[in-house]
């Protein structure tokens, strides 16, 4: 079992900057793939970034060049956010997944995040 706790949320003004952070308790495995994601109210979840045990990582399109995902130990994740816009307000989740997973395109892991915090709101105004 994964306990995850996410933190940095908050309101900002368009090309503004936020950053999220993530930690895990519990079972860690340094091999695992995480990331983040996120959803607003009526839309579907979406990838945001995601980094494995490699370090590899991967971003949506819509985020790419903006924000940065990085993992400073095993149980800790970092999300920095960058040029936010409106359209990324939303309530942002850590996920981690499984070990010796890696990330695919769009901001994801190969396999569904298998635990996930409470989230965090961004809300970015015009």
């Amino acid at each position: 079992q994964v306990h995850l706790v996410e933190s940095g949320g908050g309101s900002v003004q368009a090309g503004g900057s936020l950053s999220l952070s993530c930690v895990a308790s519990g079972y860690i495995s340094s091999t695992s793939c995480v990331g983040w994601f996120r959803q607003a109210p009526g839309k579907e979840r979406e990838g945001v970034a995601a980094i494995d045990g490699g370090g590899r990582t991967s971003y949506a399109d819509s985020v790419q060049g903006r924000f940065t995902i990085s993992q400073v130990n095993a149980n800790t994740l970092y999300l920095q956010m960058n040029n936010l816009k409106p359209e990324d307000s939303a309530m942002y989740y850590c996920g981690w997944g499984f070990p010796f997973q890696r990330v695919k395109a769009g901001g994801n892991c190969n396999e569904d995040f298998r635990y996930w915090g409470q989230g965090t709101q961004v809300t970015v105004s015009s």
